[in-house]
């Protein structure tokens, strides 16, 4: 089987370092992919929203299976063009990933299908948007319903706050058209899950839980970020919750979509908060996997991985995955300046003796034309590191963070801290 994985961040770098387990190095492509990548594929130096020279290398490859890797394209309808071709994709049509591309639509499948998630109220005029505020209680979430790579949600603590997110949004367009329809939310309160599952559109198989940690500083301090890293297992994810999760969340929310001609396969992600009595209500729904959190699950797949993409893209009978019982922990490492205005350019040097339980996954790297290593995104690094508990992939992870040097460098010691604390209290 050829494989051909799209995009070139840290995720994709580790569904490229996951399926190189079941396939060896020439049925392996990756586009654009990035330096992690070109260690374990063939990079296609191929953008993934090019979809013409997708299509076409996707022919002239002789492609078994395409997984898509970011939502944007996938938004977009790059699954739709590549199945009209007769190939076979991973990954949802664009009317099932306005699941993610449209937070308005997700409040509108949720409510059809009675999935436990905050009242909301979706606006399109500022004066309507801001008569609502006015009438709902502190705090309060405001967010853009259209993709807005990671920046799109505020929490905001007063009326005020929320005022000015709204005013930033439709009158200024400081979001552009993701921006333009936005979703007002009540609070929640909780702690925060993420539950990855492949589907074929009817059944799911799901991925190790994971958590990520959305704040640039430690102590969840500081701007939200597309992601400074995450970690798995997490033990509020017991058997009952997920299975409940199931029950109660993924598969009314597949039935919803089909119902509505948007049949959905690919990886379904929910991004739930599990209030204190465990009830798990829904926060965003996202069309693929997660980045960071895929660097911390795929690790943990043991094998079976490219299996039941194979099925999900099939519309078949999902096999089971083995997973390894070892937890995992991902540090993010950021380019200086990062989020705002991250800095690129600057010499990356990785130790060539890391322990073998420890992945450096590549998102924002390039090398030049000396073959030097260099910065060239805002998250540039992420160190995946396995272990018998949270507390040993922690520190491992956290070591190597720290033995990988460039300039300006920012990372979080902390991933994981919850999990930790827990730990700490059954001592």
């Amino acid at each position: 089987m050829k494989v051909l994985v799209v995009g070139g961040g840290g995720r994709e770098h580790a569904l490229c370092w996951a399926l190189r387990h079941d396939l060896p190095f020439n049925g392996l492509f990756c586009a654009p992919g990035n330096s992690g990548t070109a260690e374990l594929a063939t990079n296609l130096p191929i953008g993934a929203l090019e979809f013409d020279r997708l299509a076409a290398a996707i022919q002239d490859h002789d492609i078994d299976l395409t997984v898509v890797g970011p939502e944007a394209p996938l938004a977009k309808g790059l699954a739709d063009r590549i199945r009209s071709a007769g190939r076979l994709v991973f990954g949802p049509s664009a009317a099932a990933a306005r699941i993610e591309a449209s937070k308005a639509f997700a409040k509108e499948v949720m409510a059809a299908a009675g999935i436990p998630t905050a009242m909301s109220h979706t606006s399109t005029a500022l004066q309507p948007a801001l008569d609502y505020v006015d009438r709902h209680a502190e705090p309060l979430v405001v967010k853009a319903s259209g993709l807005a790579a990671g920046k799109g949600a505020t929490v905001c603590a007063t009326r005020a706050e929320a005022g000015r997110e709204l005013t930033a949004m439709l009158r200024d367009g400081r979001l552009g058209d993701a921006g333009k329809t936005v979703v007002i939310e009540a609070f929640l309160e909780g702690e925060e899950l993420s539950v990855l599952a492949v589907t074929n559109g009817e059944e799911v198989e799901i991925l190790p839980p994971a958590q990520d940690h959305k704040r640039l500083l430690e102590g969840d301090r500081g701007p939200n970020t597309g992601g400074m890293g995450a970690y798995s297992p997490v033990s509020v994810a017991t058997p009952a919750l997920l299975a409940r999760v199931r029950r109660d969340v993924l598969l009314p929310t597949l039935h919803e979509l089909t119902r509505r001609r948007a049949k959905f396969t690919g990886v379904l992600y929910a991004g739930l908060m599990i209030d204190d009595a465990g009830t798990p209500n829904v926060i965003e729904f996202n069309c693929r996997l997660g980045d960071p959190e895929a660097q911390a699950v795929l690790p943990r797949v043991r094998s079976g991985l490219l299996a039941v993409l194979h099925a999900a893209a099939l519309e078949k009978a999902l096999p089971q995955l083995t997973l390894d019982d070892q937890a995992a922990v991902t540090t993010v490492l950021a380019a200086a300046g990062y989020p705002e205005e991250p800095r690129r350019g600057d010499p990356i040097t990785i130790p060539e003796t890391l322990p073998n339980s420890t992945i450096v996954f590549h998102a924002g790297t390039r090398r030049d034309e000396s073959g030097i290593l260099r910065t060239e995104g805002g998250r540039v690094l992420a160190v995946t590191s396995l272990g018998p508990t949270i507390e040993a992939a922690q520190a491992a992870s956290r070591a190597a963070a720290e033995s990988i040097e460039f300039r300006g460098k920012q990372f979080r010691s902390d991933i994981g801290w919850r999990e930790t604390r827990r730990a700490a209290k059954r001592l």
